[in-house]
């Protein structure tokens, strides 16, 4: 039980003696038969000694599911010293008679079904204190390890794989059916935490999830996303395989600072980071995004504001593709403090998204995903931590 892998009396790997024991306790199946020399031994190990070795149960034990009609599905993981992180499954269907028949159990393909993104976390909690968002009424608890990120797509893969075959996946606290998920194709850091105030652990798993020998996903398929606390937050990711989102919120300075109050830096100062990052990278993409809230940020004014500004960065920079993304605010419980924030209805979204394309900013609106099991943007959060 995970009880019993977390205790502190646990035999820890590199006691074995029995090479056999060892290999069945750390290798998948279909490898325990294959022959492994004292080197590979020893390296396997001392891998994760201190959760036994394991990823599953070990690094990190899945507590929980929480799916969504709409297929978005939310897992709460318990890492190795009781912290809990959540990660997010956001399944895009190729068109919703493919969904159809998923669950009428008829025929399709994995190639036809859509994909899935996975919204994955780099802390448990956040110290950017925005406060639109969850995950900032937490404060920063602790950072996550580059293992501790990749085991957020482990437990992802390992649930579209099992949902495909029809089965129950058992968590620890709950047992609840899955509609079948398309495979995964890209990962967003857009979960807990402040990707810039974890920067080497983010990079890591950046690194191993392009990997053409690992997870294999390319450059274009995996997004960053900062609030930049700092000019240099960009320059952390310079030369990482990944598009840079920007959560700017709101241009002018006292609207953002009322947002995103541990601002420090002018918003002139950030956008300098950003364009002289993007000018040492080969890719030039780079995402802005915007949480709109009712009568604060979602007026024609602001637009106008946040096309002026951003258009400066596509002039700057040569080869540079900008891509606005629009999210209405999600629900959060009154975590505004004295500001009761409201999502926009959609004829504001949608004006706000056609004035900036009349200004030639390309403008997308976030469709809003797993908002009933607080899965949405904004929406993550975590309240303990167990033993």
């Amino acid at each position: 039980s995970p009880t019993n892998l977390l205790a502190p009396h646990a035999t820890q790997l590199y006691e074995y003696q029995n090479k056999l024991e060892l290999k069945k306790i750390i290798l998948p199946t279909p490898r325990q038969t294959q022959p492994l020399g004292s080197s590979a031994l020893l390296l396997l190990s001392k891998l994760h000694s201190h959760c036994n070795g394991k990823i599953e149960n070990g690094l990190a034990t899945l507590v929980h599911i929480s799916p969504s009609k709409d297929g978005t599905t939310k897992l709460l993981l318990r890492l190795n010293d009781g912290w809990e992180v959540e990660t997010v499954l956001i399944p895009f269907w190729a068109d919703g008679g493919h969904k159809k028949k998923i669950r009428n159990n008829e025929s399709s393909t994995p190639t036809t079904i859509g994909r899935t993104t996975v919204c994955v976390s780099s802390q448990v909690g956040c110290r950017q204190g925005c406060t639109f968002c969850a995950t900032g009424k937490m404060g920063k608890l602790r950072s996550l390890t580059t293992d501790e990120i990749l085991a957020q797509l482990f437990f992802a893969k390992k649930i579209v794989r099992l949902s495909k075959i029809g089965g129950d996946l058992q968590s620890e606290d709950t047992r609840l059916p899955l509609l079948p998920l398309p495979e995964i194709t890209n990962i967003v850091f857009m979960g807990m935490g402040e990707p810039a105030d974890n920067a080497a652990s983010v990079r890591g798993a950046i690194r191993i999830m392009s990997k053409n020998e690992l997870f294999q996903l390319s450059a274009t398929r995996i997004t960053v996303s900062t609030v930049a606390p700092t000019p240099q937050s960009f320059m952390e990711f310079v030369d990482s395989k990944c598009v840079l989102a920007w959560s700017v919120h709101a241009v002018r300075e006292e609207l953002r600072k009322q947002l995103v109050p541990t601002t420090k830096y002018s918003m002139e100062e950030l956008r300098r980071g950003l364009m002289d990052t993007l000018k040492k990278r080969s890719l030039r993409t780079c995402m802005v995004e915007v949480a709109l809230m009712e009568g604060v940020n979602d007026s024609i004014r602001e637009a106008n504001e946040l096309a002026d500004f951003v258009l400066h960065i596509v002039n700057e920079v040569p080869g540079s593709k900008l891509i606005c993304n629009l999210i209405p605010y999600n629900d959060i419980g009154g975590a505004g403090g004295t500001i009761a924030y409201k999502k926009p209805s959609m004829e504001r979204v949608l004006a706000f998204q056609n004035r900036l394309q009349e200004l030639g900013v390309y403008a997308h609106v976030r469709g809003t995903r797993g908002d009933e099991e607080s899965s949405a943007c904004g929406q993550l959060a975590t309240s303990r931590k167990k033993r």
